[in-house]
């Protein structure tokens, strides 16, 4: 990869028209253009569109990028490359969901959430369904709406500020740190059950090394040799 100042100098070639520069930089960021348009796939548009979207959204970041922004290049990129392909997905028709399904997705994430700190295990289909008193295809539909990530250009509406999307509420330094917790999400998703449910456990519902041993059945010094061993392993996933 690129260091920084030289992905500086080439992003002001590029800028001026160079497309020697710009054919360097796509290449160079090739790895994380595939990284973002992964989280794309199986949703109607084939893995080569989806590459040349996410180029196209790359190619924008360079033209648009300030190099006075107080953030790296990459994290301005990935919600650039994330707008380009949502704008199409939306306007080619690929993925429609309405406002009804989204709000039913956020009632059940959080009747999951209390689920799981109630009962130690995830809510089964079955039962977030009877919960419902909806279908459980119902049920896989407004789940499987949340699969596909929120467009960070979507239009925040408040009633204040007419025109801002989401990514504009984000200055510099609070746009990166919200990129890095969107890759955490993904490498949490990963995680086998035990795991996952120390780290939710631990940093999302705020419980104790010792609440979570009693939960699991193990001592306490063993939660907490897991979590040091889960949060290197993130962390190198993170930065690597």
């Amino acid at each position: 990869m690129l260091g920084q100042d030289e992905t500086l100098e080439l992003i002001k070639k590029a800028q001026n028209g160079d497309e020697q520069a710009k054919e360097r930089l796509v290449s160079e960021n090739s790895p994380l253009i595939k990284s973002v348009i992964r989280w794309f796939r199986d949703k109607g548009v084939e893995n080569d569109d989806l590459y040349q979207l996410g180029c196209m959204g790359f190619l924008k970041a360079i033209n648009n990028f300030d190099v006075s922004y107080n953030v790296k290049f990459s994290t301005y990129v990935v919600p650039m490359v994330i707008g380009e392909i949502k704008r199409f997905m939306r306007d080619d028709g690929a993925v429609k969901v309405s406002r009804a399904i989204k709000g039913l997705n956020l009632k059940i994430n959080k009747f999951v959430d209390n689920f799981f700190m109630q009962n130690g295990r995830k809510a089964s289909i079955s039962e977030i369904s009877k919960h419902f008193k909806i279908s459980e295809q119902d049920v896989v539909m407004a789940m499987d709406s949340a699969k596909m990530p929120v467009s960070l250009y979507t239009p925040f509406d408040d009633g204040e500020e007419d025109g801002l999307t989401i990514i504009d509420r984000f200055d510099g330094e609070q746009n990166e740190d919200f990129v890095d917790k969107f890759a955490l999400r993904d490498l949490i998703e990963k995680l086998d059950e035990r795991d996952k449910k120390i780290i939710l456990m631990r940093y999302f519902y705020d419980k104790t090394q010792s609440e979570i041993a009693e939960r699991l059945g193990v001592s306490q010094v063993q939660v907490s040799r897991l979590e040091n061993k889960i949060l290197d392993n993130l962390r190198k996933k993170l930065e690597g």
